[in-house]
């Protein structure tokens, strides 16, 4: 499989980008003291969550938390930003891996939540972890075709149940070292939200350009991270090395119509230090360009990229060039660049 799929637009901006994180922190070392019969039984080393994946605490919601009263926050606070009314969305995507249910879809919750028009079209895509930058792409090019004025992008992802289930699992006397492994990528996993409205740029030159960039899938990987509430299951390599591939094919094609050398920021989907590493070296980077929220977040899926946006925006200045970039399990891959 051989190719990118380009997207360029003309008349798309960013106009704000906001998150709203659960105020429960679990630590790495927490999570441990709960494996502490497993890693004993199998002879695995302390601090295997710092030492290898990076990962020092997520956050999970408290008592009274939850993804969609965190989503509906996130959503509100990025209209607010964005000076824009509710009665102005004219879409609504939800891009959360986690849902409570199979139907309805959460963008329905969230569409009343944040008390949207009749007229706003609202719905969920899935795309695993590049679920998000997927939903800027499908807004974009409503946008620039002029059905809509106006979109909100949200996710809200919930990690809890799924880490419960994972360490409850893991403490079973059946559970060798590869049965572990395979599930490590469960105990990296955080909780949070965020959300983003996109408009006209003609109608907000205060807004944040989105240009475009690529897409590119590897889909015999299919088997590769497969997950639900009950768990992840990763075959971690094969997963590191397909991405990898996958991220610098793109980027390599993508190079006779791009310029990405030189970025002011990288902002990728966050996994780990391993991950985050390998990235850099693979695409030749500059490290001090890619900023980090997985060692204090953890990976929060689809939510990784526009929580880390919206944590780097204050360091961000007018006409910086940033490059949002993620794989997800499947395998795809998407590389989207803003003029900020």
């Amino acid at each position: 499989m051989t190719g990118n799929a380009t997207t360029r637009f003309d008349n798309v901006s960013l106009l704000s980008v906001a998150s709203s994180l659960p105020s429960r922190v679990t630590s790495s070392d927490d999570l441990e003291t709960r494996l502490g019969g497993a890693l004993k039984r199998l002879k695995l080393k302390k601090s295997l969550l710092r030492r290898v994946a990076g990962v020092i605490e997520r956050r999970n919601w408290a008592e009274g938390e939850s993804s969609d009263v965190a989503t509906i926050a996130a959503g509100q606070r990025a209209l607010d930003e964005a000076g824009i009314k509710a009665s102005d969305i004219g879409l609504l995507i939800n891009t959360s891996v986690s849902r409570p249910h199979l139907e309805p879809s959460v963008a329905v919750r969230i569409h009343h939540g944040l008390g949207l028009p009749t007229s706003a079209i609202n719905f969920d895509v899935a795309n695993a972890c590049l679920g998000f930058v997927t939903g800027m792409t499908l807004a974009g090019a409503m946008i620039e075709s002029g059905q809509i004025k106006y979109a909100l992008i949200v996710n809200g992802e919930d990690a809890d149940q799924i880490q419960v289930n994972t360490v409850e699992r893991l403490l079973h006397d059946d559970i060798d070292r590869d049965a572990f492994m395979s599930e490590f990528a469960s105990l990296t996993l955080g909780s949070g939200a965020a959300a983003a409205v996109i408009g006209p740029s003609n109608l907000h030159p205060e807004g944040h350009r989105i240009l475009g960039g690529v897409t590119r899938a590897a889909t015999q990987f299919y088997d590769l991270c497969v997950g639900s509430v009950d768990g992840m299951f990763t075959d971690a390599k094969a997963l590191l090395r397909g991405g990898l591939d996958l991220v610098v094919s793109a980027w390599d094609e993508a190079s006779t119509e791009w310029d990405w050398s030189n970025m002011d920021r990288y902002i990728t989907h966050q996994v780990s230090s391993v991950h985050t590493n390998s990235m850099v070296k693979a695409a030749h980077l500059d490290a001090s360009r890619v900023p980090t929220t997985f060692p204090y977040l953890g990976n929060v899926g689809p939510a990784s990229i526009p929580i880390t946006l919206a944590d780097e925006q204050k360091t961000l200045e007018r006409g910086d060039r940033v490059l949002l970039m993620g794989v997800g399990s499947g395998l795809n891959t998407a590389l989207m660049e803003l003029a900020w």
